[in-house]
């Protein structure tokens, strides 16, 4: 009988593990909720892992299934990084695999390793464990994005950006705390599957209130006449997309053309404008200028000639300084006024690790490693963020590139922006979902903040949005011309979340004091049922 009885357990086992190779599948299917695609239900995905890892035996078997499922959601959520890879082909071609493999490895263990906790507890209140999974689900959000890779990208609550009402709810509780509703509706969605006779009523309900409460919020908040900031006449912005591939974009023999298309751009009104307005200000994209503006005069005049007497222009050019030791390059972002003055820069803080800096350069550079965008020298970080004021032109906060992707990090903090200007070049990745990742990305800092958004990419999306993140104009990925659109106004009163100080950790603090106390009222009962 022993025997028989262990024969069944190694095929009962057997089959466990055959069922966790479902588990990249289910990982995949996730990505479905990702832009562009946007299919809001997939966020119900997730509930495969959390009963995978209620019926994990351990926590290393627990940790396999998270793996498995976070490779499979990263893979088909980030495979667009290879093509990066390829705008220099000879050098760094045969890296695009290895190189994509090797991070969605990395990504997935930082997912995997906060969720194997669940599969290492014997939960007696399942509520309890749901919970736990939403907000250790948020720790691996957290971890990838500021305390491991600084690759913040694709929270789960990017899918809430498929859709303007549920989008709304990053400005109640945040990029955090809506990824852990989300999460948590999943693990709910799992338990009332699982569950039978009464004991789904609960989690269903449970479920359909979140669904409710966030999705009515949204429309309310959406509709609601919110106070906006008095700030005069708004200016009008002309946003230009120069839709530049990223292989010729620094070709010297064509770098001139390139300057002189943002030019004549520049003095194109958008067809599509109501109104044929002068700019107040112009914006070219991150990277524009492939000249020094420290030290050309000329090309600073050229720039200004642009706009009207009192105009400005917003760009990125890069600054470096080979007098420094070491030499000192930074991604910035420059404000220029009509006589080719430089008022203002900014340089880019978050860095984009083996893009413009080189990870533990002593060790991978003896192993001919070199970063993708500088080659031999690394870009330096900036000192922090930053709001820009000049004479004429509303404060803003400046975002170069990825730097839209961090939670709660879009302004200084001190309330003095009063919109957004994200410069990029996306040109990197080709027609593929990152480019509609990366402007999600950027309109989620709108809503978390109450500020409109203007958005200038190379090769596209560029955008506008109001303090809501409802998209007011858009260039599509892949076009070249300009937008013309009177600067939305800020909202007089930011949204909630950003008067949360440490607002993810007071989620995720109060999302693990309910599992415990969740799973200590469990344990209660089951006593108290024994004793008696």
């Amino acid at each position: 009988m022993s025997t028989v009885a262990a024969r069944i357990d190694q095929a009962v086992g057997r089959a466990r593990w055959q069922s966790l190779w479902l588990m990249p599948v289910a990982g995949a299917a996730l990505a479905l909720a990702l832009p562009p695609l946007g299919v809001l239900p997939a966020v119900l995905v997730p509930a495969v892992l959390f009963l995978a890892l209620l019926d994990a035996r351990n926590w290393r078997r627990g940790f396999a299934a998270a793996w498995l499922f976070a490779f499979g959601f990263h893979l088909a959520g980030h495979y667009w990084v290879g093509i990066a890879f390829f705008a220099d082909a000879e050098r760094f071609g045969a890296l695009a695999v290895p190189g994509v493999l090797g991070l969605v490895a990395v990504l997935a263990v930082l997912t995997a390793l906060p969720l194997a906790l669940v599969a290492g507890v014997r939960w007696r209140s399942r509520l309890a464990a749901s919970l736990a999974f939403a907000a250790l689900w948020c720790v691996g959000e957290l971890v990838r994005g500021r305390w491991g890779v600084q690759f913040p990208w694709n929270p789960l609550s990017i899918a809430l950006a498929a859709h303007d009402a549920p989008l709304q709810l990053v400005a109640l509780i945040g990029t955090t705390g809506a990824s852990f509703a989300l999460a948590w509706l999943a693990a709910l969605a799992g338990l009332a599957w699982r569950e039978t006779g009464g004991a789904r009523l609960t989690p269903a309900l449970l479920a359909l209130m979140l669904v409710g409460g966030g999705t009515g919020y949204g429309y309310w908040r959406l509709g609601a006449d919110l106070p906006l900031a008095a700030t005069g006449q708004p200016p009008v912005v002309r946003i230009v997309q120069g839709n530049i591939a990223q292989h010729h974009k620094w070709d010297p023999e064509l770098r001139q053309r390139w300057f002189e298309r943002h030019l004549e751009l520049s003095l194109t009104p958008d067809p599509d404008a109501a109104s044929a307005a002068v700019p107040d200000v112009v914006v070219w994209p991150e990277s524009s200028v492939p000249y020094s503006l420290e030290e050309h005069a000329r090309v600073r005049e050229l720039v200004g000639s642009v706009v009207r007497p009192g105009g400005h222009v917003v760009l990125g050019s890069d600054f470096y300084d080979p007098e420094s030791d070491p030499p000192v390059l930074h991604n910035s972002v420059y404000t220029v006024a009509a006589d080719g003055e430089i008022l203002a820069r900014y340089d880019k803080v978050d860095l984009v690790p083996f893009g413009e800096y080189l990870p533990f350069r002593v060790l991978f550079g003896r192993l001919g490693l070199e970063a993708l965008a500088v080659g031999s020298v690394d870009f330096t970080a900036g000192a922090d963020r930053t709001t820009i004021a000049a004479d004429g032109l509303l404060p803003f906060s400046p975002l170069v590139c990825f730097e839209a992707a961090f939670a709660g990090h879009a302004t200084d903090g001190t309330g003095r922006a009063e919109w957004l200007v994200n410069v990029t070049n996306d040109a990197w990745f080709g027609i593929s979902s990152g480019p509609y990742q990366h402007a999600a990305m950027a309109r989620m800092r709108s809503v978390e903040t109450g500020l409109p958004l203007v958005r200038a990419a190379n090769t596209g999306i560029s955008l506008v949005t109001d303090a809501k993140g409802r998209t007011q104009a858009l260039l599509p990925l892949g076009a070249m011309g300009t937008l013309d659109v009177t600067l939305p106004r800020a909202l007089a009163t930011p949204p909630p979340a950003t008067h949360l100080p440490w607002g993810a950790a007071i989620i995720l603090l109060l999302g693990a004091l309910s599992a415990l106390g969740a799973e200590l009222l469990a344990r209660r009962r089951n006593f108290f049922a024994a004793d008696t």
